[in-house]
């Protein structure tokens, strides 16, 4: 990705986009020049405004919808590089983005292997997953100064580790999710259905002491749960309340003039300075990040259904057929277990007996989280962000496409090297000496294999690599994208 994009962005001039493009400060070197040539084409949109939080705090009012986990990651890891080069802040911050997403979207893609083995108890669907994971539809986001790789690392390790039973930890990770992205307050609720599955399946047992011991036992750790994901999140709005809302420390006297005059410009409000107090301050409950999402982006239901719109809910319709497909996948196949909410055991798991893959019992909650977040962003959202969305959030986006390349594509059923339909051998297939197959790349084989794959094959795999390669192209020079 980091090498496609510098590419693109060399070839193709950037689009003139009313965007958020703050003034540089200090005159760049030769090395920051190289490095907005080689890099540049990450720092594009939203991630301007992640630099600019790095680079100078939450100086502007909009700046706050943007959670501070990773521009601190951010200004961590621009402390740490090595100090010979002389580069401006900014360009030691843009480098730090590349080099930090870069480590999280391996990690990130490594925690949703680890996941899938755990929930779908397939190694061969969870190894699918991961790799389609590495094409993502939103990659270029995962490559550049955003906040997704970060989430998604975090998300899915905190996912998996509630798998496996380590209640403290995974709390632990989706505290800090919910401090990177503000949708991670919804992860809330994985924590939630743990508790009420693992108590309902207890009582089903016979083997629950005392009912109302149980019951506040649940009830405590819920709500310490919920106040954990939480804290980041309502902190940070304290924080904004104190900097927007308190003026008077003098604080826009120390603003350099030249972003003084840009908010003039763009009528930003700067933190520090006197004047008519913001709207959402007198609130009840003062949130800013809903008011920026309502005041500055339109955000709200059904806004965006205009007719003006309709490009991009195209834009967003490939995501939105395959989670919804997923979903009624998932109820068809399971609707007893799906009207009982997964908390009735069943008599096959009671026999050891557990449907495994993208249909067993254990992703009911992964489905569910999916859907919810998919008729959110449909009809609260700028539609378009859908695939980054769901991208950056939920396993389902991997885990069903795998799903249905496992069960209907011909070429993934043979253990061999030979084409299963005409007996020649495949590409990508290769064996040792002793005749064993030997280290073998199910997406690399199927792309060497084209022209033998079934349409639903091809369709999977042109969404997941057409959206890779579309958002570094348009992405990376400021053409819309999502």
């Amino acid at each position: 990705s980091l090498i496609s994009q510098a590419v693109f962005n060399l070839l193709i001039p950037d689009h003139a986009a009313d965007a958020f493009s703050p003034p540089r400060l200090g005159a760049g070197g030769p090395w920051d020049a190289l490095l907005e040539r080689l890099l540049g084409g990450l720092a594009r949109w939203d991630g301007e405004h992640f630099l600019f939080i790095a680079e100078h705090g939450y100086l502007l009012e909009h700046n706050c919808a943007f959670l501070p986990l990773f521009p601190l990651s951010l200004r961590l890891v621009a402390a740490l590089l090595p100090p010979p080069l002389p580069l401006q802040p900014r360009s030691r911050l843009l480098l730090s983005a590349a080099l930090l997403n870069a480590l999280l979207a391996a990690l990130a893609a490594a925690a949703l292997l680890r996941l899938g083995r755990a929930v779908l108890r397939n190694r061969r669907q969870a190894f699918l997953a991961a790799l389609l994971f590495s094409v993502s539809p939103a990659g270029v986001f995962l490559a550049a100064a955003y906040s997704e790789s970060a989430f998604a690392c975090l998300a899915f390790g905190a996912m998996w580790r509630l798998e496996k039973g380590q209640g403290c930890l995974s709390g632990l990770l989706f505290s800090l999710a919910a401090a990177a992205r503000a949708n991670g307050l919804v992860n809330a609720g994985f924590a939630l259905y743990s508790g009420a599955r693992r108590f309902a399946l207890q009582l089903q047992r016979g083997s629950a002491p005392s009912l109302w011991k149980q019951l506040l036992s649940l009830a405590s750790s819920a709500a310490l749960t919920c106040a954990g994901i939480f804290l980041p999140f309502a902190l940070f709005q304290y924080y904004a309340y104190v900097r927007f809302c308190r003026p008077g420390a003098g604080l826009a006297q120390s603003v350099p003039e030249p972003l003084l005059q840009l908010a003039r410009d763009k009528g930003y409000r700067v933190a520090g300075t006197a004047g008519a107090e913001p709207p959402w301050c007198s609130q009840r409950f003062p949130v800013v990040y809903s008011y920026i999402q309502d005041v500055y982006w339109n955000v709200g239901f059904l806004r965006y259904f205009e007719l003006k719109q309709i490009p991009n809910f195209l834009l967003a319709l490939p995501v939105t057929l395959l989670g919804s497909w997923a979903a009624w996948t998932y109820v068809s196949t399971n609707p007893r277990h799906c009207l009982t909410l997964g908390l009735e055991r069943r008599k096959s798991e009671e026999r050891g007996k557990v449907r495994d893959g993208f249909c067993g019992p254990a992703a009911f909650v992964y489905v569910v989280h999916s859907t919810a977040l998919l008729l959110f962003g449909f009809s609260c959202m700028h539609v378009q962000v859908l695939t980054r969305f769901l991208g950056s959030s939920s396993p389902i986006l991997y885990w069903f496409p795998a799903y249905l390349l496992q069960e209907h594509e011909p070429l993934l059923w043979s253990t061999g090297t030979d084409n299963p339909k005409s007996g020649k051998p495949l590409l990508g297939k290769s064996a040792s000496s002793c005749g064993k197959e030997t280290s073998d790349n199910p997406v690399v084989r199927l792309l060497l294999n084209w022209r033998l794959l079934t349409p639903l094959s091809k369709s999977i795999l042109g969404f997941f690599l057409g959206y890779w390669l579309l958002g570094l192209i348009l992405h990376c020079n400021f053409f819309p994208w999502t």
